[in-house]
């Protein structure tokens, strides 16, 4: 199974809990579901390096999560979310997913209305069957059905960290087939937008069929939507749609340039001109008399116009980033120490990094107060003068509470270097 199949079976546990008020462990499991779809080595391969002791390695997995997913790895199943989805015979991830339906609401509309699916709840909603169940009402019911109408027009979208990987494994495996000489990822993907519909690839190849055919048969792949000569699309089994094409290798860069999109930067790119092709996209931008764009920019907002005038901004790279301005450790929900989150910044080349674990408010993360904050701000003074290179700023994440105020006293805040307030609790 693949990391985001695995995550998304932690995210239903999580769902799952949280329907029947179980404390604390639905954030737990959120949190290694999130763990377990951004790792960057897939957990199959952790598996079998390191077993079950490998897995308990991973921040954020204790024992009995290592266990599911030893579980799940070796047998594709999961005993507890079988035993769930028996109790509670619900499409999960695609309600939840609809706004304003949580996993409560989902375990309500199932033993008041018997929805199951997505279209249950259309139906059950249009004939006004949900404003009488207890928490919801007739506002609730029309946001629902507005919800429903916007995941229509637009698709469920997915967001980029847990559908990227899956895509650029699906590329990696493509580049491997007997033939190919190229894949690239288009689409939203490629111009990073946080969520996605669905996922473009391209490929130059000399057997086109032959790519086709290890495409369909894929092992992420559920179901096959498409397969011809030179475009096949399928839905994988985390849910997104995934269209392969393959184009000639002298047109690849006009391909690749019109499939990245957006479409508007593409209506603005090529209005009035003539068919052009060209290997890579810089031709193209070239022989249109434009500096080359990059993915991230093309959304018609003045980039064509920028391209022109030699102006285009300089985007900020990974390798730009000074320092890290919130962190979580051990001493609250997070799963490493100080000293462990400050080596790993320091490895990154981050000139500094602020320790903001959460305030007392939270208790299912085990707070801090002002005295335990006051202790963790002499623990990082010591390791300042033990770690060289990297200065460690003393912070916290702290909870505005239901009047308004804050719950850790002004007097301890003053003494932090960077402080963050939010609602938390209510």
């Amino acid at each position: 199974m693949r990391n985001v199949e695995l995550g998304r079976c932690f995210r239903d546990l999580a769902a799952y809990l949280d329907m029947e008020d179980v404390p604390f462990k639905p954030r737990a499991y959120e949190k290694a579901a999130l763990a377990i779809e951004s790792h960057d080595q897939p957990l199959e391969e952790v598996y079998r390096q390191g077993g079950v002791k490998a897995l308990r390695a991973i921040p954020g997995i204790g024992a009995s999560m290592a266990d599911k997913l030893e579980e799940l790895i070796k047998t594709g199943r999961c005993t507890l979310h079988e035993q769930y989805q028996a109790r509670m015979p619900v499409d999960l991830a695609a309600l939840t997913a609809i706004e304003g339906v949580g996993p409560k609401a989902v375990r309500v509309l199932f033993e008041q209305l018997a929805v199951r699916t997505v279209d249950d709840l259309e139906a059950a909603a249009r004939a006004g069957k949900v404003r009488g169940l207890p928490h919801f009402g007739e506002r609730s019911e029309q946001k629902i059905l507005k919800a429903l109408a916007f995941a229509q027009t637009s698709g469920i979208r997915q967001p980029l960290a847990a559908m990227r990987p899956l895509v650029e494994q699906i590329a990696h495996t493509l580049a491997g087939v007997p033939g190919v000489d190229q894949v690239a990822i288009a689409g939203s993907i490629r111009r990073r937008k946080e969520t996605i519909g669905d996922a473009d690839l391209l490929a130059v190849a000399r057997k086109p069929g032959a790519v086709m055919q290890a495409f369909v048969g894929l092992p992420q792949v559920a179901r096959v939507l498409g397969q011809g000569d030179t475009k096949s699309s399928v839905k994988l089994a985390a849910g997104l749609q995934v269209d392969l094409r393959v184009v000639p290798a002298e047109s690849f860069g006009a391909a690749l340039c019109y499939f990245t999109g957006s479409k508007a930067h593409n209506d603005g790119l090529f209005r009035g001109t003539r068919r052009l092709a060209g290997r890579t996209e810089e031709e193209i931008y070239a022989r249109l008399g434009l500096a080359y764009v990059p993915p991230e920019l093309r959304e018609d907002q003045g980039e064509i116009d920028a391209a022109r005038a030699g102006t285009l901004p300089r985007l900020i790279e990974a390798d730009a980033l000074r320092g890290d301005l919130q962190t979580q450790t051990d001493w609250t929900d997070g799963a490493d120490s100080i000293e462990a989150m400050v080596h790993a910044a320091k490895a990154l080349g981050l000139e500094y990094v602020a320790i903001t674990d959460h305030t007392r408010s939270l208790a299912m993360t085990r707070g801090s107060d002002e005295a335990k904050l006051r202790k963790q701000m002499a623990e990082i003074e010591r390791i300042n003068g033990r770690v060289a290179g990297i200065r460690i700023l003393k912070g916290a994440e702290v909870n505005i509470k239901k009047d308004g105020t804050l719950d850790i006293d002004d007097e301890t805040l003053a003494a932090l270097d960077v402080v963050g307030v939010a609602v938390h609790s209510h």
